[in-house]
């Protein structure tokens, strides 16, 4: 069977606002209804004889790949946890490996989780022809047929016919400027580097072994020593610690004998900017992409996208990136948007939080959002799923009234268990454990009130949580 790998480690700072190191763009809607990582998952779904899909990702964002692998029926056959980031190389080797635990000689199908593609038939004929030379043992990447001179990307020669659809790589090229990103797309010669691979797991770990042994050596460690915890493959840290931080394309494919390309016209994107989204979203007749409450009037080639409660209005300008979020709005020009991470950085030397997460934060258990913070105090709606429960925990710098919007939550506070309903209201005081759970099948909303001389939420001690943070 096909094996295919998802990697959702990116961490999508081009994209922010919208995209945060707590919820990157591939856990976003940016195209369509469904997250960048879900589209990826059904893109694989579609295709015959195919393993349940293998993730690796941060440890921080395991909760929304199985919320999200779930909510589209994807059965998940692994979500690998990366202790810390390694880039590519040695993320594949870890679904290398476990992937031969179940296949000996099992062909991998490696995606990076947030790319577009818009003509999936394409993209599933170019697996299929690639398949017959990665069986044979060659490490098979895709290649975009360029159809702009794109400095953004790197580039692939194509090298002598294997057969009828797949060649040799001539060359792996790094990003060119302008005038000879032209000279390539006039030649005819060169195609865009995707990142998606075809290759068996043992051709892989081979190359490995020859080319990058230190990489080998680590995740081979890491991952014997790996343990279970509920549907999660965590990895031994300190191992993977040890291994270099290097690409697929640094560590195997520039330096393999046996590396191969084929090319593929499927309307990729790997959306790795506000310019390149507004490239495949749908445009209006004056060229502008209007997201949520939008209003233009005299405004061409713009991106507009506002938030949930909030107008965007735009009068009188061109080529601008407007995106409204809860805290934070971004206004660029088209050309710059390239430098978005700029403001990134700006963001964290600042000591600010922007960049970090949204107001509204996901949680296994529900969400919360901060509607107002202040001198010792900040006020939270808390929606909890069914089912759910938080973690049993206290605080050491604050107290906390719960007031229940709707719904019946099941409160915990130190020796005491009791139910809380609609437009009752509860206090838990500063270091006592407590515990909020709700045991219905409706979801439970309450507001938040905390109270103290610090409100981070570093100041949460464990004691019991399902959901394995203690």
């Amino acid at each position: 069977m096909l094996h295919p790998v998802i990697l959702s480690g990116g961490s999508g700072t081009r994209l922010w606002p919208r995209s945060r190191s707590n919820t990157p763009k591939q856990f976003l809607p940016l195209v369509g209804d469904e997250t960048l990582l879900q589209a990826t998952a059904l893109r694989v779904k579609a295709m015959q004889d195919v393993a349940p899909v293998i993730t690796v990702c941060a440890e921080d964002h395991r909760f929304m790949v199985g919320e999200q692998l779930q909510a589209i029926g994807m059965p998940s056959g692994g979500i690998l946890l990366e202790p810390a980031a390694r880039n590519t190389a040695p993320a594949i080797a870890l679904a290398a490996l476990h992937v031969q635990q179940q296949d000996a000689q099992g062909v991998m199908l490696v995606l990076p989780a947030d790319h577009l593609i818009r003509d999936e038939p394409a993209f599933r004929d170019a697996v299929m022809a690639g398949l017959a030379q990665a069986h044979a043992g060659a490490l098979v990447t895709f290649g975009i047929k360029p159809d702009a001179p794109v400095t953004g990307y790197g580039y692939i020669r194509i090298g002598q016919p294997l057969d009828a659809r797949v060649h040799a790589i001539g060359a792996f090229v790094e990003k060119p400027d302008v005038e000879r990103a032209r000279t390539y797309l006039d030649s005819g010669e060169y195609l865009w580097n995707s990142g998606m691979f075809l290759f068996r797991a043992d051709a892989y770990l081979e190359a490995l072994k020859k080319h990058a042994p230190a990489i080998l050596v680590a995740a081979r460690a890491a991952y014997d020593a790996a343990t279970g915890d509920l549907d999660f493959i965590r990895v031994d840290a300190d191992a993977f610690a040890t291994s270099p931080s290097d690409s697929i394309d640094y560590a195997v494919m520039e330096r393999a004998t046996n590396a191969a390309v084929v090319p593929v016209d499927c309307g990729w994107s790997d959306v790795g900017s506000w310019s390149s989204l507004w490239e495949v979203a749908d445009r209006d007749v004056d060229g502008n992409v209007q997201l949520g409450d939008t209003l233009a009037i005299d405004t061409g080639d713009s991106y507009l996208q506002a938030a949930d409660d909030r107008l965007v209005a735009a009068l009188g300008v061109r080529d601008l990136i407007v995106v409204d979020t809860a805290d934070a709005v971004l206004v660029a020009h088209r050309d710059r948007v390239q430098d978005v991470k700029m403001l990134v950085d700006r963001l964290k030397a600042e000591g600010r939080t922007e960049h970090l997460h949204h107001r509204k934060v996901y949680r296994p258990w529900g969400s919360y959002d901060s509607l107002a913070v202040g001198p010792g105090f900040q006020v939270k709606r808390i929606v909890v799923k069914p089912g759910a429960a938080l973690s049993l925990q206290r605080h050491q710098r604050r107290a906390e009234h719960w007031i229940v919007v709707s719904g019946t939550a099941e409160v915990t506070c130190n020796d005491k268990v009791f139910d809380l309903g609609a437009n009752q209201s509860t206090y838990i005081p500063l270091g006592s454990k407590h515990r909020l759970r709700n045991t219905t099948d409706q979801p439970v909303e309450l507001i938040e009130v905390q109270s103290g001389d610090y409100l981070g939420e570093d100041d949460i001690e464990r004691f019991d949580d399902v959901y394995g943070r203690t």
